[in-house]
C-alpha cells in the first residue's frame, strides 16, 4: 500500500538503522552560517583588490562601499516606514522619482 505525503510511513526497529550523530559545536555552526552568508567570492575578490589597491586602498574602498550601502539602507528603511508598499526599491523610485526609473530599476535588479 502506497503512502501520501501527508502520512507518515511505519516506523521499521531494525538494527541496522542508522543514526546521526550530533558533533557540530557553536563554533562550527557560526563558520558554515559565515560562509553562507559572505560565500567564497568576498574573500577570493579581497585577494584581488589588496593585490591591484594595495591594504589601505582596499581597507578604503571597502570602507566608502560600506558607507554608501549603509545610507542606502537607511533611506530605503525610512521610505518603507512612511509608506508601506508590496515591492521593493523599484515601487518606491516609480512613486517618488518616475515610473521609468522604478521599470529600469525593476529591470536591473531582475
Amino acid at each position: 500500500m502506497a503512502h501520501s505525503p501527508l502520512s507518515t510511513p511505519p516506523k521499521t526497529n531494525s538494527p541496522s538503522q542508522q543514526h546521526l550523530h550530533r558533533g557540530l559545536r557553536t563554533r562550527h555552526l557560526s563558520m558554515i552560517a559565515i560562509g553562507g552568508a559572505i560565500g567564497t567570492g568576498l574573500f577570493l575578490a579581497s585577494g584581488a583588490a589588496i593585490n591591484q589597491a594595495g591594504p589601505g586602498g582596499a581597507l578604503t574602498a571597502y570602507i566608502l562601499s560600506g558607507l554608501m550601502v549603509f545610507f542606502l539602507m537607511t533611506s530605503l528603511g525610512e521610505m518603507a516606514t512612511f509608506m508601506p508598499v508590496t515591492g521593493s526599491f523599484s515601487t518606491y523610485a516609480s512613486k517618488f522619482v518616475d515610473p521609468a526609473l522604478g521599470f529600469s530599476l525593476g529591470w536591473n535588479y531582475w
